[in-house]
């Protein structure tokens, strides 16, 4: 599920930064996680934190540090001294008038030093600062997943009532359809047998088989069956939350699969046959939305 989290801190004078955790739809766990260079053990210690509180979804941790420094300007006397000297010597030995200039000596390349006080190397306190945040971080993406969950179980189990309202035609259309495979069945025997069952050079067992298939083809009590099952199963793993995810693609594989039985054995069957053809790709049209959806769930 689609979720944001965002924390700012500051660790003390020279240190802040910034944690950000976000994630979107994903049928897997998929971490990513964005920090600056040098923090190889902290991002070992996030992936591990993540993976425990976390079971799917594409997940992006970013961290941006902001370290600021204290400067301190000095110069170098040792470089200074040198060129006034030299410049005394050279105006004595020329006889030349002039004073050195400091603006000049200031510009020459090594005499102005910065002195850089910084705690570029202090990522202990970064370290713990940002595992004592991860957790509640993640807390807070879980509340924002959670409203979205509960918006998303909503949505499902409408899909559910529309499934079990195409399950109920069909089984108030399933009468008519048996009538008419006996209607089929009748019509075959006496074109095997003829009307007066005089019917010459019958192949006995071949009218058996055609007779078992027909009746095994027109009932489909069982499928309607699994069908409400597979429903009530699936609104009760929706309803105890948790890890549902997974138990939940697999129960649409199932409504899935009974659809498509019953859409085969009420293939070419007249009158109300079509109706339930139309009723099972409806059925097999909410199921593949349902499995889209799904994919938001852990």
């Amino acid at each position: 599920m689609t979720g944001f989290a965002r924390v700012a801190v500051q660790v003390n004078a020279q240190l802040s930064y910034a944690l950000t955790l976000k994630s979107v739809n994903h049928r897997f766990l998929d971490l990513h996680l964005r920090l600056p260079s040098g923090l190889d053990a902290l991002e070992m210690d996030l992936r591990r934190v993540l993976k425990e509180q976390l079971l799917r979804g594409h997940v992006e941790l970013t961290l941006v540090v902001d370290r600021s420094t204290q400067q301190q300007a000095g110069y170098n006397r040792d470089l200074v001294a040198a060129y006034v000297e030299a410049f005394l010597s050279a105006a004595q030995e020329f006889e030349l008038q002039g004073q050195p200039d400091l603006n000049v000596i200031l510009r020459v390349p090594g005499v102005l030093q910065v002195e850089s006080r910084s705690n570029d190397d202090d990522n202990s306190a970064l370290t713990g600062s940002v595992l004592e945040q991860i957790i509640p971080l993640i807390d807070s993406l879980k509340t924002m997943r959670s409203r979205e969950g509960a918006a998303l179980a909503g949505v499902l189990h409408a899909t559910l009532d529309r499934l079990a309202e195409g399950v109920k035609q069909v089984t108030e259309l399933r009468p008519e359809v048996e009538l008419r495979y006996q209607e089929r069945l009748t019509e075959r025997l006496e074109a095997a047998v003829g009307p007066d069952g005089s019917g010459v050079g019958v192949n006995r067992q071949r009218m058996l088989e055609e007779v078992a298939l027909l009746v095994e083809r027109s009932d489909i009590s069982e499928e309607i069956a699994r069908m409400e099952t597979h429903i009530q199963h699936f609104r009760d793993v929706l309803d105890a939350g948790g890890e549902t995810g997974k138990k939940l693609d697999f129960l649409l594989q199932e409504m899935n699969r009974e659809a498509n039985t019953l859409l085969s054995k009420t293939a070419g069957v007249a009158g109300k046959g079509t109706v339930i053809t139309e009723l099972g790709l409806a059925m097999k049209a909410e199921i593949e939305k349902a499995r889209e959806q799904i994919m938001n769930l852990e």
